[in-house]
């Protein structure tokens, strides 16, 4: 480690006279010089990972950690007055992804490089991300979100190709970023960005631009709004251009170690994430084809190259494109689209698994299905819904294809990072091994009746809830009470997520501090989550929960015992400091609708308990932890599933029968929460909430409320407490990313 001589050189003075931004810059070039020298390209084999998305949250502190030399540079650093936290202050949070898709990406590429492995993400170099939140009148306002410096971890490649679409090309240029494995080698992650892309087209503060420039506005933003047929057609143009740069990127690295192209699949594999990266399928083919291959062996070597990952049950999320729109955006696709629909159709009368259906529609996730080797969940109870009812006229036809992979996260920063304590204090009672072997984490358990260790593991918990309320006080001027419970739910804004649950909740609980039930210890509820811009109903929770927030906090009445807290901009910064502080996490999805779930991963892994439905990988964290610690409620997967298929669930019966319910929903429209907030929000909301709710929030709302009074109670047991959170820590070395990715490649990439 060098970092003094690079100062010097660079800076001419020492360390202590050095400002945090010039010891960034410095510390920024010393990380990116050790990951070089860890690079390797051993593997005859490689895979590629093909994400929309990457979360990948600040990098210094991450890469210091699996580079070896955080403690080192700590040290050398305070020694000289100077604190290590304040400098990755100065560090900008890469905009390239919005959820658990992306933070999953980021992991996954984390764990391959943990694990040695021959592999590298590719996806697109978003200069804005999706959007940065700001709260303006208790309503989610979206602006730019720049993140791109002139000095940063990206680097500029000599790596460039030419991209035709209809009736025009456009050159996309490779970015690279290190990704340094723990203790082990460095992979990249790709980011493909075009040249001629102009920020200054975005209009004012807001996000608005010219949709149809698409030279200037290609790599602008992640998800542009695409509730008009611009932002579609812009979306398609941004995939094909990511896969298109990538495939060619895929062919020529193949080439160079040797391949023929014949034999592809015993040089490559790609991971396809989600349905936002198909069109790498049928663009491989046609770059064989241009190569001289014939259709029947070009469509065979992709087969056997590609594989897919389902990330959601929502039909609405498997993406559906009108043919007039790619045969406008891609045309020299459209050929080879057909000849894979017609291939399909010849085979099978079942009208629901064709490429290309009646109502001129391409259905990309069937591309994935038909024309990739493996079909994998994310969940065990996700792949089995897949299985059994989403995906069953597909499973029929393909049972060897579909296979779970359960999602998993990467400990290097989602405890080694962001929970110092913790990680000193596990270290302490089991030795360092569980940092590369999370199921080392089990050794935890031996401790679940030494209250000398309960007490500590109670105090670390004490010093981040601490830590959070000083970091919110200063990034944010929001006040928290430490001593109260914090209660977190910070995700993605969906319906189906049920943040509008949680927020009857802090209705009901209102009322009954009002009828002087006042809870033993305070509770502070915080939320954290973005909505899309497009998504109305998504952004009216928001000014629910703001509403909330103001109403409560100006009740002195109620202020004491319940505060409501919505983080600004919630992203992965944020994250790192919210999960260490947890108490109760919320995973209330409706059961059956999240595929996985990876925040109730970190938050396990941080010691907090989870409230919540059997959906997603809460199925298995309980399975896990036991009854004792984890507190579920709701109605099951199965039962659920069948009120949509009888489509005979009424929300207003509900409301009509049930007198807890009926003031919680008629309180968003009441005199109290208009005189705040805006009528139109307010009311569409209730109204959703009244005449449809389609995830069902009032079906579940009495027994969310039960169970989650019992976990409060359950909290004034301190030492009992402390023994759920230690049982949680214990277990979760299941959910690691490298067990997943390990999974992945012995079961499917075979690298």
């Amino acid at each position: 480690m060098n970092l003094e001589s690079i100062i010097k050189e660079r800076f001419d003075r020492s360390v202590k006279d050095c400002t945090n931004e010039e010891l960034y810059y410095a510390l920024l070039e010393m990380t990116k010089k050790m990951a070089k020298g860890r690079e390797s390209s051993a593997g005859k084999k490689k895979l590629y990972y093909i994400s929309a998305e990457f979360l990948i949250g600040k990098l210094l502190s991450n890469n210091l950690i699996n580079l070896g030399i955080y403690d080192e540079v700590k040290e050398l650093l305070e020694k000289n007055g100077k604190s290590l936290s304040e400098i990755e202050s100065v560090e900008p949070e890469p905009s390239l992804g919005n959820g658990g898709l992306g933070r999953l990406a980021a992991c996954f590429l984390d764990s391959i490089a943990t694990l040695g492995l021959n592999g590298d993400g590719i996806g697109l170099n978003y200069h804005y991300g999706l959007f940065r939140q700001v709260f303006d009148n208790n309503l989610q306002r979206e602006t730019p979100n720049p993140w791109i410096e002139k000095e940063s971890w990206l680097e500029k490649t000599d790596k460039s190709y030419q991209i035709p679409f209809g009736g025009f090309t456009l050159n996309s240029r490779m970015y690279d970023i290190d990704v340094t494995g723990y203790d082990n080698r460095t992979t990249k992650l790709h980011l493909f960005d075009v040249e001629t892309v102009d920020e200054s087209i975005v209009n004012g503060d807001g996000i608005h631009f010219d949709k149809e420039d698409i030279a200037k506005n290609l790599t602008l933003f992640l998800y542009p709004d695409d509730s008009d047929e611009q932002g579609r057609l812009l979306r398609i143009y941004q995939q094909y251009f990511m896969v298109s740069s990538g495939a060619r990127l895929i062919l020529e690295e193949a080439e160079e170690r040797g391949c023929n192209l014949h034999d592809l699949a015993d040089y490559a594999v790609i991971q396809i994430n989600d349905t936002h990266p198909t069109m790498v399928i049928p663009e491989l083919i046609r770059l064989l084809l241009e190569r001289g291959i014939l259709m029947d062996e070009a469509i065979e070597i992709v087969s056997r190259t590609c594989a897919y990952t389902n990330h959601t049950i929502l039909a609405e999320a498997l993406e559906k494109w009108p043919v007039r729109y790619l045969e406008k955006v891609v045309p020299q696709l459209m050929p080879i689209i057909y000849e894979l629909n017609n291939r399909v159709r010849k085979k099978y009368e079942d009208e629901s698994v064709a490429i290309v259906d009646s109502e001129k529609r391409v259905h990309m996730a069937h591309i994935d299905i038909h024309y990739g080797y493996s079909v994998n969940g994310v969940a065990y109870l996700h792949t089995e819904i897949l299985k059994n009812s989403e995906l069953n006229n597909f499973y029929r036809i393909y049972p060897e294809k579909f296979n779970n992979k359960t999602n998993g996260i990467t400990f290097r920063r989602w405890l080694l990072h962001c929970n110092r304590e913790l990680s000193a204090l596990l270290e302490e009672l089991i030795g360092e091994g569980f940092k590369k072997d999370a199921m080392e984490l089990e050794k935890l358990s031996a401790f679940a009746e030494d209250e000398a260790v309960l007490a500590r593991l109670t105090e670390v918990k004490r010093k981040s809830k601490s830590e959070l309320k000083d970091y919110l006080k200063k990034t944010q001027g929001i006040e928290l009470n430490e001593n109260s419970i914090y209660d977190i739910q910070i995700k993605r804004l969906h319906e189906y997520k049920r943040q509008q649950m949680n927020a009857l909740y802090v209705i009901h609980k209102y009322f009954e501090i009002k009828d002087g039930k006042k809870p033993t210890t305070p509770i502070t509820v915080i939320f954290g989550a973005k909505a899309a811009p497009a998504y109305i109903i998504a952004k009216d929770i928001i000014h629910l929960i703001l509403c909330l927030q103001q109403l409560i906090d100006s009740d002195p009445e109620v202020s004491p015992y319940l505060k409501v807290v919505m983080v600004e901009n919630y992203n992965v910064t944020l994250a790192e400091k919210l999960i260490p502080a947890a108490d109760i996490h919320e995973q209330i999805s409706l059961a059956s609708k999240e595929a996985s779930g990876t925040s109730n991963m970190k938050f396990m892994l941080n010691g907090a308990v989870a409230l919540g439905t059997m959906d997603g990988a809460n199925v298995e964290i309980a399975e896990l932890v036991g009854d004792d610690n984890i507190f579920i409620f709701g109605e099951s997967s199965d039962t659920v599933i069948e009120h949509y298929e009888k489509a005979d669930y009424v929300s207003k019966d509900y409301y009509e029968a049930d007198a807890d319910i009926k003031r919680a929903v008629d309180f968003i429209v009441s005199d109290e929460m208009l005189e705040i907030g805006q009528e139109e929000n307010l009311k569409r909301l209730y109204n959703e909430l009244l005449n449809k709710d389609w995830f069902m929030t009032l079906l579940d709302f009495q027994s969310y409320v039960k169970e989650k009074e019992r976990a409060l109670k359950a909290y004034e047991d301190r030492s009992a407490w402390a023994r759920k959170m230690l049982v949680n820590i214990s277990k979760a070395g299941f959910f690691s990313s490298d067990r997943t990715i390990a999974q992945y490649n012995n079961e499917v990439w075979k690298l």
